[in-house]
């Protein structure tokens, strides 16, 4: 891949990032957004008002960071899975994590706990989910690709059903509004709390996946092909989901659900820089990145009322989608 393409990689997401700090109902000029970001390390004659330092520094600025976390671990995510299932159509919940997070925060709202307790419920369920998926599928050392699909299936509608369970039982004046609304989606209560609980795993996952997408590009030939290139499949299986696991998990549990982002963004970067996991995974999370910002600075800004992120998401990659199927017949490679 050319030196251009990679420096765009970089670029594009933080020109998007310092945008969104002056994009909003309250409008800031960017001259002040810069010189308000430069006095955090140069001596700068103070000429804003303080509300609008701390309306960029402590709502926009981790709120922003956030949603670039999020879209870029859930987009490398949607990739790494959907070279190791050989299937375009696979994103970052298909064993299950997605439901079992959303469970695990609305058990934590209808026991009215605080946001952190939410987050960490939903990511501790999360985890289990998977892990549950995995240990279903494991048969004989071996985790085959239907089964673990299939235990993915299993436990997803296993949690979904304790989510309705969880959304009957609750309180429809208090509880069950706050359930709804967090799982469509929203990055509104971001902080630099938020960041601290999924910041890190998500570097943790992203890095991991780094690490073996030279690997993905043997793995996505098939299993038996790369255990006769010295590949050990099953390991390097545990390591992929090991890794989206962290990444999605982390991602649902500050956010609620935000779909389509792993789905429909692996094609846009697989049409940009090729099928090469070596160049399509980093593509693949600078695209995310920037594709959430953008989505998030128009939930924000286009209503007087913030729109949840998973309702966007899904008006404009529900169609693209559509038209990439027809455009590409299934010929994803």
């Amino acid at each position: 891949m050319r030196r251009g393409a990679w420096l765009a990689m970089i670029l594009v997401p933080l020109a998007v990032l310092y945008a969104s700090l002056f994009i909003g109902r309250f409008n800031i000029p960017p001259a002040d957004v810069a010189r308000i970001l430069a006095s955090r390390w140069v001596s700068v004659t103070a000429g804003w008002p303080a509300s609008v330092e701390i309306v960029v520094m402590e709502i926009r600025l981790p709120r922003a960071i956030l949603a670039m976390f999020v879209g870029a671990g859930l987009s490398m995510s949607g990739a790494a899975f959907q070279g190791m299932f050989r299937n375009p159509l696979v994103s970052a919940d298909i064993l299950g994590v997605t439901a079992a997070s959303a469970f695990g925060a609305a058990l934590a709202l209808l026991l009215s706990r605080g946001v952190v307790e939410v987050e960490l419920l939903a990511f501790l369920f999360g985890m289990v989910g998977v892990a549950l998926t995995y240990l279903l599928a494991c048969t004989y050392r071996r985790t085959p690709m239907l089964m673990l699909v299939l235990s993915g299936i299993i436990v997803a509608a296993f949690f979904s059903a304790l989510l309705s369970g969880a959304k009957y039982v609750a309180d429809p004046d208090s509880k069950l509004p706050a359930i709804t609304y967090w799982l469509l989606g929203s990055l509104n209560g971001s902080s630099m709390q938020s960041l601290g609980m999924a910041v890190p795993p998500i570097i943790v996952g992203g890095a991991g996946l780094m690490l073996v997408r030279w690997r993905l590009n043997v793995l996505s030939m098939g299993d038996e092909e790369a255990a006769s290139l010295g590949v050990r499949t099953d390991r390097l299986k545990g390591i992929i989901i090991v890794c989206t696991t962290l990444i999605t998990a982390a991602a649902v549990s500050v956010c609620g659900i935000v779909g389509w982002v792993g789905l429909v963004i692996p094609h846009l970067a697989r049409m940009w820089v090729g099928p090469d996991h070596r160049n399509l995974l980093p593509a693949a999370g600078s695209i995310g990145a920037t594709y959430l910002l953008i989505i998030d600075d128009m939930a924000r800004s286009v209503s007087p009322s913030e729109i949840p992120l998973g309702i966007l998401t899904a008006i404009l990659g529900a169609p693209y989608f559509a038209y990439l199927l027809r455009k590409t017949q299934g010929a994803w490679q």
